[in-house]
């Protein structure tokens, strides 16, 4: 369940957030939307894959962080061992107000529901004249930045599909205790069909901005073994 609602001083003055990491807040999560402007931040320590929908025709990036749903090997007890938080996770509870796809004001909108929503604990989203703090001021940028991110993700994408650059990921992990996991539903791009675009092909996607977020993904895959010796030893250590 969750509860949106569109985030004013008058409504909200007392409204505090918990910042601290974990299941009860939320982050037992095995994955997260992240979008081709964060790529380089994300795949210093996450898998970047794609997840694509053949009814709406659309395609949507996600970094990952575990191999079963409500698997985070990131969350070590209170905190988050990774670098860099993906933009998607470090919002929450907020959230941008109004079509994702459009070119109107935004307005910042907070889930009441959420369980980082603090009784009287956390940090405050007001001070005590009901301007933004400096926490929110941080969050609003951060909400910026995904949107403008989403905007510009549109025509990533179209390239992709434009030049056939993704294809479907299956593979199976066998883990030092013998059980196996299967990862099925996502794409990544496949490489072969990167390498083997000629020159004007490559020229248009660097042109685009596209170039960089393309190889900041190739480059990703290499942390699912980081993320199977994560898993590892989670098991090892019970």
């Amino acid at each position: 369940m969750t509860d949106h609602q569109l985030l004013t001083p008058e409504a909200h003055a007392e409204l505090r957030v918990h910042r601290g990491r974990g299941a009860d807040f939320g982050d037992a999560v095995m994955s997260c939307v992240t979008v081709p402007d964060e790529f380089r931040q994300v795949q210093a320590h996450y898998p970047i894959l794609f997840r694509r929908n053949i009814e709406r025709d659309d395609v949507v990036a996600v970094a990952l962080f575990g191999f079963e749903e409500g698997e985070n090997l990131f969350l070590a007890e209170d905190r988050w061992d990774a670098g860099y938080v993906p933009l998607a996770v470090d919002i929450q509870p907020f959230l941008i107000g109004g079509a994702p796809d459009s070119a109107d004001a935004k307005q910042v909108c907070v889930d009441l529901a959420s369980p980082r929503i603090g009784a009287g604990e956390g940090v405050r989203v007001f001070d005590e004249f009901g301007r933004p703090s400096p926490y929110l001021e941080t969050v609003a940028e951060q909400l910026g930045a995904l949107d403008a991110g989403w905007q510009g993700a549109a025509s990533f994408y179209a390239a992709l599909r434009r030049h056939d650059l993704l294809e479907p990921l299956t593979f199976e992990i066998t883990l030092d205790d013998g059980s196996t996991h299967r990862l099925v539903g996502f794409h990544a791009v496949n490489e072969d069909r990167l390498r083997a675009l000629d020159a004007a092909a490559l020229g248009d996607l660097h042109g685009e901005g596209h170039l960089m977020p393309l190889f900041m993904a190739v480059a990703s895959i290499g942390n699912i073994a980081a993320l199977v010796d994560r898993k590892n030893r989670r098991i090892a250590d019970g």
